[in-house]
């Protein structure tokens, strides 16, 4: 059958530009014996997304030039040669960028439907960016009850359930950083954070004192620069750090500016830990048991932003680097 793709054209150099992608037209065979083909729903655009841009080495490895890109992704399997798998089953699978997949049966994992929540939520809230946030949260940073939290990226796909998760599990303060007003209202008033501000109105480390007058306890990072020395300065003894995500620096051509201010780590007894979610994939059905518990109880408030048809997939991908997404950033196809 003939369908459509979305290629690397050219490594970004700095921010990626619409060039740097190519949408081609190419043919699949037939499914051979166990293998299925998937009519993909919903795609995910995502941070990590741009490193494997870059032609380094790295957790993961690079995507490579005039091949489709990958990533998460939803379909429908629209034929099946492959046992347990039948026309008609919703999978979720790492072929993204593309209308269509041809997947051996191993690459698949069949995602049950839950009565009014999307398909697309799999890539979301009960997927990557929830156990990311979960694990991140409980495991990396070891929260306790009574934790004073504050999150950066926080209306993000992570930060955003960083921030609800600490709330339900006990959080004595649950503070955001966002990159405008409108997701600052949207932390506070749909989401429950105790305080949240914009990092464009003034220094971090000023508005985080404001916010936070007798520190804290967890910064969950998703941005970097000066969020993270703005935490540290921030952080109380025996202070815990999960190093998520530096989307701060991840277009920048110069070397990457480090905070100034590390050394307080050592009086203070700081933990500075980074993490990849595919270390922690075993804590993924206790994850998916109580947050989907959360969800269906309408304590958990999950928001998406979507963009419409494959030819947009690139403009997301771009617009979600620059914070125009409140939420997960998703594309129909």
């Amino acid at each position: 059958m003939r369908t459509r793709e979305i290629r690397l054209a050219s490594r970004p150099k700095g921010w990626p530009e619409p060039a740097d992608f190519d949408l081609a037209e190419t043919d699949l065979p037939e499914p051979a014996e166990g293998q299925v083909l998937v009519r993909n729903l919903f795609m995910s655009v995502d941070p990590y997304m741009r490193g494997r841009m870059n032609d380094v080495k790295s957790y993961v490895p690079p995507y490579r030039l005039g091949e489709p890109l990958e990533g998460g992704a939803v379909g429908e399997v629209v034929d099946s040669r492959a046992p347990g798998l039948a026309k008609g089953d919703v999978v979720l699978h790492n072929h993204g960028w593309r209308e269509h997949a041809l997947l051996d049966a191993r690459a698949v994992r069949k995602v049950p439907d839950v009565p009014g929540v999307s398909p697309s939520a799999y890539l979301g809230v009960l997927g990557m960016p929830g156990l990311t946030a979960y694990a991140g949260l409980l495991d990396v940073a070891g929260f306790k009850d009574g934790d004073a939290v504050f999150v950066s990226g926080a209306a993000g796909a992570v930060g955003s359930l960083v921030g609800q998760i600490a709330r339900l599990k006990g959080a004595s303060r649950v503070i955001g950083s966002a990159g405008s007003a409108a997701k600052v209202a949207f932390l506070t008033e749909r989401l429950g954070f105790d305080a949240a501000f914009d990092y464009r109105d003034a220094p971090v480390a000023e508005q985080l004192a404001a916010a936070a007058p007798d520190g804290i306890d967890v910064y969950f990072d998703n941005v970097g620069a000066d969020h993270l020395e703005a935490a540290i300065g921030a952080l109380r003894p025996h202070g815990r750090v999960a190093l998520c995500g530096a989307i701060a620096v991840y277009n920048r051509a110069d070397p990457q500016p480090g905070p100034r201010n590390l050394s307080l780590a050592i009086g203070r007894r700081l933990t500075l830990r980074g993490f990849i979610v595919g270390d922690h994939y075993s804590r993924m059905p206790a994850m998916v048991d109580e947050v989907g518990a959360w969800l269906r109880e309408g304590r958990i408030v999950y928001q998406e932003t979507v963009a419409d048809g494959l030819d947009n997939a690139p403009a997301a991908f771009i617009g979600m680097l620059r914070g125009e997404n409140v939420g997960k950033m998703i594309v129909r196809l």
